[in-house]
């Protein structure tokens, strides 16, 4: 069995086809299914059904692709590390953006301090995607907000955040006091991620629980858009304490929530211990360190340690 022919397996997969497979890898269709044919007669089983409409796998072939990824991936870990000539490695760590605002430099100071030889992938997105690219094996671990993940995946504790409501001067009201109620808050006209994404699914169970629903008036999936919504005064937003900072220094009004369970927990997703090389091992034990430190040392607003 040669690491090509799992390539090969694996993008027919991706694209459903054998040709758009072939011209994606740049090898032409009748060598793709010769090696296709080859890694079967290696296995002793039909992997893939070929038909008309394209290709799609059998039974032994979903239960070969977990394999074949893991495969795949501890090789690439073993080039990284052989190239590197000492003891290093590769680790991909997801973020959302409101994390990776107070969190993700941290990382980036301490893993280089203690581990420099470790190459450290850090991606930005919202916690919606970051369970998918889990899930197809492009990220180690993340930070998520929900506990929720699949049979293959470790869920850690992290911490939890209380969450804040910003606010434009332009919509404050003179009645308001130093934190708003659950009431006042489904009365403000919001800008809130789309419903995948973890935040907005807090706010919506929060609400829900009082008999109450947000009134969303946009959209918008990018932390950085968002708060230009809020401070272009359109509308308020609910976010976490890791944005407080930055909304003092934009010049919005920051208000807690009257509301005991306004806040979302952090917890550390990642692969399974057999599955993570030993760089992202330390890379997690590393992010779980700074999260401490970031939370006793008061630089970590309204989060508490889980």
């Amino acid at each position: 069995m040669e690491l090509r022919q799992l390539r090969y397996f694996l993008s027919v997969l991706e694209y459903g086809s054998l040709g758009r497979a072939a011209l994606e890898l740049g090898v032409g269709a009748s060598a793709l299914s010769q090696q296709l044919s080859k890694l079967e007669s290696e296995v002793s089983t039909r992997l893939l059904t070929r038909s008309s409409t394209g290709v799609s796998p059998t039974a032994a072939g979903l239960a070969f692709e977990y394999h074949a990824r893991l495969a795949l991936r501890q090789a690439e870990h073993a080039v990284l590390a052989a190239q590197s000539g000492r003891m290093s490695g590769y680790a991909s760590v997801g973020l959302a953006p409101t994390t990776a605002s107070i969190l993700g430099l941290a990382l980036i100071d301490r893993m280089r301090e203690r581990y420099p030889d470790i190459r450290l992938h850090l991606v930005e997105m919202l916690s919606g995607y970051l369970m998918n690219q889990l899930n197809a094996r492009h990220l180690d671990l993340a930070v998520l907000f929900q506990a929720e993940a699949g049979p293959r995946l470790d869920v850690r504790p992290l911490l939890k955040e209380r969450l804040f409501v910003l606010v434009p001067p332009s919509l404050v009201k003179a009645d308001w006091g130093e934190a708003l109620t659950l009431q006042q808050i489904a009365t403000l006209q919001l800008v809130m991620p789309s419903p995948q994404h973890g935040l907005r699914t807090t706010l919506r169970s929060i609400l829900e629980r009082a008999g109450l629903e947000a009134n969303i008036l946009m959209e918008a999936d990018g932390l950085s858009l968002l708060m230009d919504c809020v401070c272009a005064g359109h509308a308020a937003t609910i976010q976490p304490g890791a944005t407080v900072a930055r909304a003092h220094q934009a010049g919005l009004r920051v208000f807690a929530i009257d509301e005991a369970q306004a806040q979302r927990r952090n917890v550390i997703v990642s692969l399974t211990d057999d599955e993570l090389s030993p760089a992202a091992l330390a890379t997690r034990i590393v992010l779980q360190e700074v999260a401490r430190d970031l939370v006793e040392q008061g630089r970590w607003p309204g989060a508490s340690l889980l």
